[in-house]
């Protein structure tokens, strides 16, 4: 799944300014009283699945080596606090630089030992004092010594009060009142002016006073360099030309030595990490659906011919014979000479996908869920989706248990649909609150539509399946039809009529066929007559077309010589079952019709089939949806981020701290100065006080079972607002290479980076015996 759809700099989901003063308010829930909970049916159990790891004791693993790790994109800033910051900048902070708390397999924070020797909160009245006693060991590059000063840099740069520093977020440091040196220069007292309890999440990572200490610095200083690090490796090389940051093993690392030389991060689009894989340039990398299959695949066919399932693998014997008819001059010279072009191409693509997938066999794919949700967003800010009456009735339309298995299942991954905005599975806070909401129940939905005005009988003449539609819809086939037969092409496949045929050209499908795919020269003038008399028949009878095949055979696909154009009329069955469709339901004569925005690049496939699912469920309830594609790179700027959706799928990642991080992302809007809304990160605008209230209070409650009960609370509400509704855990799928060792799907786990690398012979000798 294309990461279009999950926000690029994570860290910026902590608050970007301090808590405000609410007003009180609560939102009634109806819901949790009215309308009964959700069947554990319908929601399931949500499964933790642990990190897929090749783990390997240190032993085991050789010294040295370079490990090319694909990633997104080289890092605009290595300042992992700025706006532009994304998952590439964090994952060289996790290698390079100091990470107080690190997160378990359960999305835990655990002291990271390898800085802390202990820290923990040592008053609670009248204030809240937390004592950190850092690594006698632990230096920066320079030799210095890691201390106070640090802390106070990092301190003052991020607690909001000085305007000249370009900072992402403050959540936490704005509650500081002070740092000082404890007893002595290993130990760190920072007194808090409010009460806090992600604490945890402060100085991680932590920058030294170098980089925090003035805004020159912290502003432009650390974008493309960092003056000085303190962790297992460090960076040796920038290089935006070549798409790559090189880490190199930190000398004055006083831990356990970096098994690896150097970390090669390089920068390489997700749909074209397999061939990267097969090439050799990368060694790991998180990939996508069909890279996995194209992997699995290779592994299945070890032995047999791989280009049985790569480009040309489903042309017909009849596609091969009116190639190869074209190619040899049947038709006119010009044409020849294309379609020998053609067909060196697609036999250059067979060859290199056949090479490719010999060296995938090299390959094995890790799988885990990753730390991070897809969501079905509601825009709530006008429009229908303003009505809560209206959000409620699209949410229940959902059948959340049978997204989530078409994303998961194939994956043999556990396929239940998340029940939190606010924890993951595993996790501790992890509640379902979405009996909040209620159970998918179309006779409620459709009730709730009622209940806002919105009926059948509202939607005016034109209903689902209304003979306007029918002539409408058959007015643009037609324009289609004339437009496609156009361009001259034909092609033979084994589509289903209606599928959208074999090519996205216009094409026209006729019968499947079966045969040697070259032909001996006494076919060639069999091959042009049969093409010249089936092109003068279609040109005689196209208007006749649609629909004159019996209905057996259009669920074969079409037989010799009946034409099947891209957008005929689906067959028997389904159009019954479209002719018994509920009616379009709407309000003063308008139907109602949600624009359902969907990010469109070749990496974002899954999420576009995943909101054609929910079209369909809501078309079960007379809801229309109008879907609009746009590019991955301006989806959210463009479009979530400036309001302009009904509908919408993107992902927000996890975290050890909600009542922080999530605070943002569902907050209430405020009016602004200038008359505009402020949103914070909540892209949905829907949110109440009595959310935020819950929120705050979660932040300052010490007591960890307390603050779980608020954060429990908050959920339940967010889902009764129905402004964002979770689907399930994205898949994380990571191709690695078998001697490669501690590293994989690593799921909510933080990497070690010092314990990667590649395992010694000897060790996988043993092993295979």
């Amino acid at each position: 799944m294309s990461d279009a759809a999950i926000p690029r700099a994570p860290r910026t989901r902590r608050a970007l300014r301090p808590a405000t003063l609410l007003v009180c308010g609560v939102l009634a829930l109806p819901s949790l009283t009215g309308c009964g909970g959700a069947s554990d049916e319908q929601h399931g159990e949500a499964v933790p699945v642990a990190a897929d790891v090749a783990s390997a004791d240190r032993e085991q693993v050789a010294d040295g080596g370079t490990l090319n790790w694909a990633v997104d994109s080289v890092p605009a800033t290595f300042n992992a606090f700025q706006a532009d910051a994304d998952t590439t900048t964090a994952r060289i902070a996790g290698a390079v630089l100091p990470s107080l708390f690190v997160l378990d397999q359960a999305g835990k924070p655990q002291r990271n030992p390898d800085y802390l020797e202990d820290a923990s909160i040592v008053e609670r009245e009248p204030k809240q004092v937390v004592l950190y006693k850092i690594h006698q060991e632990a230096v920066w590059g320079d030799g210095r010594e890691i201390g106070a000063a640090d802390f106070v840099a990092q301190w003052r740069a991020l607690r909001g009060k000085e305007t000249a520093y370009w900072t992402a977020r403050n959540a936490g440091y704005e509650r500081i009142e002070k740092i000082e040196r404890g007893a002595n220069d290993l130990e760190v007292k920072v007194t808090f002016a409010r009460p806090y309890a992600d604490w945890r999440s402060l100085f991680t990572p932590l920058y030294p006073k170098e980089v925090m200490g003035t805004p020159d610095a912290f502003n432009d200083g650390a974008r493309t360099k960092l003056k000085s690090t303190a962790g297992p490796f460090r960076p040796m090389k920038l290089d935006r030309q070549d798409g790559s940051v090189v880490l190199e093993r930190n000398p004055r690392w006083w831990g356990k030595p970096a098994k690896l030389d150097k970390v090669v991060l390089r920068a390489v689009p997700r749909e074209e990490r397999a061939a990267a894989l097969a090439a050799g340039r990368i060694d790991i990398a998180e990939i996508d659906r069909q890279a996995a299959d194209r992997i699995a695949l290779a592994a299945k066919d070890a032995g047999q011919a791989p280009a049985a399932h790569g480009p040309g693998s489903t042309t017909s014997a009849a596609d091969a014979l009116r190639s190869w008819a074209r190619a040899h001059g049947a038709v006119d010279e010009e044409s020849a000479e294309a379609e020998q072009e053609a067909r060196r191409k697609r036999q250059q693509e067979a060859q290199s996908y056949a090479n490719e997938q010999r060296a995938l066999r090299a390959f094995t794919v890790r799988k885990s869920l990753e730390p991070a949700y897809t969501q079905l967003a509601l825009n709530g800010t006008s429009g229908p989706l303003a009505d809560e009456r209206v959000r409620r009735a699209v949410a229940r339309a959902l059948n959340r248990k049978e997204l989530a298995e078409s994303v998961l299942a194939p994956l043999g991954l556990p396929a239940a649909p998340l029940g939190s905005h606010l924890a993951l599975a595993g996790q501790e806070a992890y509640t379902d609150g979405s009996d909040a909401l209620g159970a998918p129940d179309a006779q409620a939905a459709q009730a709730l539509l009622a209940d806002a005005g919105f009926t059948p009988g509202g939607a005016g003449s034109r209903t689902a399946g209304s003979s306007a539609d029918k002539k409408a819809d058959k007015k643009k086939q037609k324009q289609k039809d004339d437009e496609a037969s156009d361009d001259g092409m034909y092609i033979v496949g084994d589509d289903k009529p209606g599928d959208g045929g074999p090519a996205e050209s216009g094409s026209y499908v006729l019968a499947p066929a079966a045969g040697p795919a070259d032909l001996v020269s006494a076919h060639k003038v069999l091959a042009y007559k049969t093409y010249k008399k089936e092109r003068t028949e279609y040109r005689d009878h196209k208007d006749q077309a649609d629909g004159k095949t019996e209905a057996k055979e259009k669920k074969k696909g079409g037989m010799a010589g009946a034409y099947a154009p891209r957008g005929t009329a689906a067959p028997a069955a389904a159009a019954g079952a479209a002719a018994a469709a509920p009616r379009v339901v709407g309000k003063n004569g308008k139907p109602l019709t949600l624009r359902f925005v969907l990010p469109s690049d070749p990496g974002s496939s899954a999420l576009r089939t995943v909101g054609e699912q929910i079209s369909r469920m809501l078309e079960s309830i007379g809801v229309r949806t109008e879907i609009t594609k746009v590019a991955d790179e301006s989806y959210f700027k463009d479009h979530i981020a400036s309001g302009d959706y009904d509908l919408a799928l993107y992902s927000w990642p996890g975290t050890a701290y909600p009542a922080t991080d999530d605070r943002p992302i569902f907050a209430k809007p405020e009016p602004a100065a200038d008359g505009s809304l402020f949103v914070e990160q909540n892209y949905t605008r829907v949110g109440t006080d009595h959310i935020d209230q819950l929120f705050d209070r979660a932040a300052a409650e010490l007591d960890e079972e307390v603050a779980r009960e608020l954060v429990k609370q908050a959920d339940e509400r967010i889902w009764a607002a129905a402004g964002s509704i979770p689907l399930y855990q994205r898949p994380e799928l990571v191709a690695v290479k078998p001697e490669l060792v501690n590293a994989g799907a690593f799921g909510f786990s933080a990497p070690r980076y010092q314990d990667i690398g590649f395992k010694k012979p000897d060790s996988a000798k043993d092993e295979r015996k």
